[in-house]
């Protein structure tokens, strides 16, 4: 049995982000906004950046959760982005995997990494190229989603926002 039809014993925790239990191997994902959020789990009242994702399942069948950007993984992501902005975040597309070796006070334990990812930066979607767009809001008025869309190119939340709202218009 292979480990990616293996079930980590932290699987029964279900955790609403993401885990070194999702990871089986490292993985190339595209962050669609990464958003400033309240602690989810509710076990502290702190504020996190919480990454999204374009990708909507990160194995068949298994839909992919958001991920908390630790200080470690903002910084990295700032240094891939050459940004500390949140906002200039979205689009880039990063490696996630699982570092054996993390220190959480005295324990070592498994956590998740972000390395870049040998991927070529998507184009963006802007209403300015008028035939892409046009071929987003077909595919949106025919799926009601933008996921096959967002697979080949990177659009910004406000472009995002607009595409649908055209969509739902016509």
């Amino acid at each position: 049995m292979t480990q990616q039809n293996k079930t980590h014993y932290r699987k029964v925790f279900d955790s609403p982000y993401l885990s070194a239990a999702d990871i089986v191997e490292p993985v190339a994902l595209t962050i669609r906004c990464v958003q400033v959020e309240a602690d989810k789990t509710k076990k502290t009242k702190d504020k996190m950046n919480t990454a999204y994702f374009v990708e909507r399942e990160i194995r068949s069948g298994e839909p992919l959760k958001p991920m908390i950007l630790n200080a470690t993984n903002s910084k990295m992501v700032a240094k891939i982005t050459g940004s500390p902005f949140l906002e200039d975040w979205n689009g880039v597309t990063v490696e996630i995997y699982v570092d054996h070796n993390v220190r959480f006070g005295r324990e070592t334990v498994e956590g998740l990494r972000i390395r870049p990812a040998a991927i070529r930066p998507k184009r963006e979607l802007t209403p300015d190229n008028q035939k892409m767009w046009q071929r987003a809001l077909d595919a949106y008025k025919r799926e009601g989603n933008l996921d096959a869309v967002e697979a080949h190119v990177h659009i910004s939340e406000e472009n995002r926002q607009l595409l649908i709202q055209q969509a739902e218009q016509s």
